[in-house]
């Protein structure tokens, strides 16, 4: 795996595909700088080699140029987090990009604006892909955001590059992290799976049985599995028509000797509101009318004990309803367990949207090994799919 540690940048133009995909407020300020500080290592190591980088990227969503989608907007923000003042181009590709790529120099950096503004890149064009090549000696692909992805920049430019491409050290730490759960991770190796359905986890579930030794299930996707057992659920979120998968999934895993760890216990709502009257109660004993929106106390305990054996720790997902703080304590006990066995040495690889956004905000981020910076592309190599972004650096 030929990463940015493989070459020196010394007189070179880096093209580096980063993912600056931020979300910013009404007045264009960035509001969540996490994928701009991921990019710096990468950035500073090729102006310390005394080389120059072409930073191009999206941002949302664009039909067409759309003012409030310009990266022109996050050039101060870039600006203070690298320390070096970014200069800014209008376009990614024609005169004015190829002008502003040409004036560069050494220990400099460039901000292409939004990539989306062509369709070409969400095509995958391979002209749209070509006119973007000629902005860089060496391309390193630094966004695992968009690797799974085949668009222009992030898997078609690659082909112009022979053997001038690379993982930047982000997408490089990502693609370890995965392997270290998924391929050479010390066991026993567990996986967390929350958030609400069965059937948006049913193929990271396929793909993960022959590597792992225990899978907790917890958050909204409990009560399918709860329900398939025969167990009362109430108002609880439920997939009827995935009964019996739960099932299949149950008498997989039991012939491949992964354990299967269940909530006990529920907090449970009139409900779903913040303030509703809650209990605990057996989480097979819901009574009509109420739903689970946590985990229960005993819950906690015995997942935190399975968790404290464990030496490979994957967390996709929450326990409970954690935006609303009555139902957070099963998801921060989860965050409390993790943090603990990652300080006695265990590796804990957190990904997927919910549980990215629960770690920040419960201050876990610093406690655990890795947390993903990339939700889809995360979800898609726990499923086994070759990323795009992914093979064309390693053709």
């Amino acid at each position: 795996m030929k990463t940015l540690n493989d070459f020196n940048f010394k007189d070179k133009k880096a093209l580096i595909r980063v993912d600056f995909n931020v979300p910013l407020n009404d007045e264009f300020q960035v509001t969540d700088d996490t994928r701009i500080r991921a990019a710096k290592p990468s950035i500073i190591k090729i102006l310390e080699d005394g080389g120059s980088c072409v930073l191009m990227s999206h941002l949302g969503r664009p039909k067409g140029f759309q003012e409030e989608f310009s990266l022109r907007h996050i050039v101060e923000e870039v600006s203070q987090i690298i320390g070096v003042q970014v200069k800014f181009a209008g376009n990614c590709i024609g005169e004015e990009a190829e002008k502003a790529v040409a004036g560069l120099e050494n220990g400099e950096v460039l901000l292409l604006e939004n990539l989306r503004f062509h369709e070409e890149e969400k095509l995958g064009d391979e002209a749209f892909a070509a006119k973007l090549a000629k902005h860089g000696d060496v391309y390193v692909n630094d966004a695992f955001g968009t690797a799974h992805r085949a668009h222009a920049s992030t898997a078609v430019i690659a082909q112009n590059f022979a053997d001038n491409k690379c993982f930047g050290l982000l997408l490089a730490k990502e693609i370890e992290s995965i392997a270290k759960v998924m391929e050479v991770g010390e066991k026993p190796v567990t996986a967390v799976l929350g958030g609400a359905k069965v059937s948006s986890k049913i193929t990271i579930i396929d793909n993960i049985l022959d590597k792992i030794d225990h899978l907790i299930i917890g958050g909204g996707m409990t009560f399918t599995f709860i329900k398939a057992q025969g167990g009362s659920i109430g108002n609880s979120l439920v997939e009827d028509d995935k009964l019996e998968l739960a099932k299949e999934i149950m008498a997989e895993a039991a012939a491949k000797n992964v354990t299967i760890h269940l909530p006990v216990d529920s907090v449970i709502a009139d409900a779903f509101a913040n303030d509703a009257n809650t209990k605990v109660v057996d989480v097979t004993q819901i009574p009509d009318d109420w739903m689970g929106l946590d985990a229960g106390p005993a819950t906690q305990a015995k997942f935190a004990e399975v968790i404290a054996q464990s030496k490979t720790i994957l967390w996709n997902g929450p326990l409970g309803v954690f935006e609303m703080p009555n139902f957070a304590k099963g998801t921060i006990a989860l965050g409390e367990a993790i943090a603990e066995a990652t300080k006695s040495g265990a590796f804990s690889l957190v990904g997927g949207g919910d549980s990215v956004a629960a770690v920040k905000q419960f201050g876990f981020e610093p406690k655990v090994s890795y947390v993903s910076t990339g939700g889809g592309a995360m979800l898609e190599s726990l499923e086994g799919k070759t990323l795009p972004g992914i093979a064309a650096i390693l053709s």
